[in-house]
């Protein structure tokens, strides 16, 4: 199981920016960012393959970017023209199985304790 802690978040005016960072105990093949908001369920924000290869949602295409440091073993959520709807706790994810790196929380088996992301308009 690969150990996750994520760091980061906080308040941030709509319009604003915010950069989360998960630390890794390792590298899995797979790696991605969720989010969660109170009453919905878990949904992808976007992944990272091994080799670089990412996926994001629609909902985020354009504003969010993830970056991967293989030597410090960190994956970074970059966060830009943040809206009100970009309000969650947002999770780090691992699946060290090679294959699949969809924006599905189901295939995924580690996880972060999550960090609170709140955005005022």
């Amino acid at each position: 199981q690969v150990q996750l802690v994520e760091s980061g978040g906080g308040s941030v005016q709509a319009g604003g920016s915010l950069r989360l960072s998960c630390a890794a105990s390792t590298l899995a093949a797979c790696m991605g960012w969720f989010r969660q908001a109170p009453g919905k369920e878990r949904e992808g924000v976007g992944t990272i393959y091994f080799g670089g290869a990412t996926v994001y949602a629609d909902s985020v295409k354009g504003r969010f970017t993830i970056f991967q440091d293989r030597a410090k073993k960190t994956l970074d959520l970059e966060m830009n023209s943040v809206k009100p709807e970009d309000s969650a706790m947002y999770y780090c994810a691992a699946r060290p199985s090679f294959g699949t790196c969809k924006l599905d929380p189901k295939i995924f088996g580690s996880w972060g304790q999550g960090t609170q992301v709140t955005v005022s308009s």
